[in-house]
């Protein structure tokens, strides 16, 4: 049973994920809102209402019983009820009553928090709406980059780069030992769960290397200029498949200028930033970087261990216990991870020594999601919490990725978060690290 927590917080975290919803949409007009129509997006019209369903179904008709707000709300907004390309033909209330409608909602939920400590069913399900509007903010965030849109507003969270965003590059590997590990959330976890983290099971770890940050966009200018996309041997097959439907020849927002490239960042062309992570690249093309560099993508239980394992003693072995942060125990701050927008963007993959693993890993939290070698698939002993169309519609569909990125919540993110996308997107805010073979 999730810890119960003060309805205080609950109130803080719900009024803060609508504040960043309504930050992200406040300079679009109607019919960015409704957008074109495409395979790696949602009309925001239609997403903004979804969050405001999603709050409505989970909280006050199930805890309330109460009945919808709106009566064809299933019909408009059940993502798995409403095929994706009927979106945007739907007849969906107007901006204005779909604010509303949010607006309704958000404060029905604040008004039965009445009662501190929370309830179990308010402890759990209060944060699981709120994260699921957290997950969306990321997603209205990539999908503005992909629509060409102007750069959102994170109002009160852009608190601007650290001091050192522009610290350089960090090469070079970290050996982490091997021994046991108990991969996954386990029970006494003193924090949200979600059902694809359940429960820590314990499994032999061997020996490896890791790099100390992940890829830049220097290192990867240097596969695509060694015809790196052009390389059949390089790609698996599925791959191959993927670059010759796409016409890849390079990372999708990278832009040639005059022998070097530059970078699409939302509306504008900018310097590409070489010693940032490459991000936008999907599992294939981070595979056969890997192939190219003679190197490979660490499997989910690595890439845990090397975020928040310990080493014994004298570090010839795994230490029993994990951290929960790479750092340590103390909650994500601005001097550890890039966070919660408050950069609007990437920092350099040296910046922020002070959130560095036990190993000496750095940026493991924040900055750019990873891509890991492992397929997404139940943990054992998996059984799916309220929300069943969270994980297991997509077991093994799609690649897991660790970690997060500069856009994604502080409060939601622990080192073992599964993020999970299908291997061909490169829309979401993705990049990788490597490791030795």
């Amino acid at each position: 049973m999730v810890q119960r927590v003060s309805a205080e917080y609950l109130r803080q975290i719900v009024r803060d994920a609508r504040a960043a919803t309504l930050a992200f949409l406040q300079d679009l007009g109607p019919e960015q809102l409704m957008g074109p129509k495409l395979a790696i997006v949602n009309p925001l019209l239609w997403e903004i209402g979804h969050v405001a369903w999603f709050q409505e179904h989970f909280v006050l008709r199930r805890l309330d019983a109460r009945a919808p707000l709106l009566a064809a709300a299933d019909a408009l907004y059940d993502s798995m009820k409403v095929a994706h390309d009927d979106r945007w033909d739907l007849a969906l209330p107007t901006l204005a009553g779909t604010l509303a409608y949010m607006e309704d909602v958000c404060e029905r939920l604040l008004a039965r928090l009445d009662r501190s400590p929370a309830s179990a069913d308010d402890s759990y399900f209060y944060q699981l709406v709120t994260f699921h509007e957290d997950m969306h903010d990321e997603a209205f965030a990539y999908s503005r980059q992909t629509l060409g849109y102007p750069a959102p507003r994170f109002g009160r969270w852009a608190d601007g780069p650290p001091a050192d965003a522009a610290a350089g590059p960090l090469p070079g590997d970290v050996e982490v030992p091997g021994g046991r590990f108990a991969l996954g959330a386990s029970p006494d976890a003193p924090r949200f769960v979600f059902d694809n983290e359940k429960w820590a099971h314990d499994q032999p770890v061997a020996p490896f290397r890791m790099a100390r940050a992940p890829v830049t966009n220097r290192d990867f200018a240097a596969f695509v200029g060694d015809h790196g996309y052009a390389r059949p041997e390089l790609w698996c097959e599925a791959g191959r498949r993927w670059r010759a439907e796409a016409e890849a020849s390079h990372p999708v927002y990278w832009v040639p200028d005059r022998g070097a490239w530059r970078l699409r960042r939302y509306g504008r062309v900018v310097d590409l930033p070489l010693d940032q992570p490459v991000i936008h690249v999907n599992w294939y093309e981070a595979d056969a970087y890997c192939r190219w560099a003679g190197r490979r993508l660490p499997t989910e239980l690595e890439w845990e261990v090397a975020a928040c394992g310990r080493p014994s003693a004298d570090g010839t072995a795994l230490a029993p216990g994990k951290r929960d942060y790479p750092w340590g125990d103390a909650p994500p701050d601005r001097r550890r991870a890039n966070l919660d927008g408050s950069a609007t963007g990437c920092v350099d993959v040296a910046a922020l020594p002070a959130g560095d693993s036990a190993f000496g890993c750095r940026q493991m939290l924040g900055n750019v999601w990873e891509w890991t070698a492992s397929d997404f698939a139940p943990y054992p002993g998996f059984s799916a919490d309220p929300y069943e169309d969270y994980s297991v519609p997509w077991f093994g569909t799609r690649k897991v990725l660790r970690g997060g990125c500069w856009a994604t919540r502080s409060r939601m993110i622990t080192p073992v978060y599964r993020n999970f996308f299908t291997p061909e997107r490169r829309d979401v805010f993705a990049g990788f690290r490597t490791c030795a073979v």
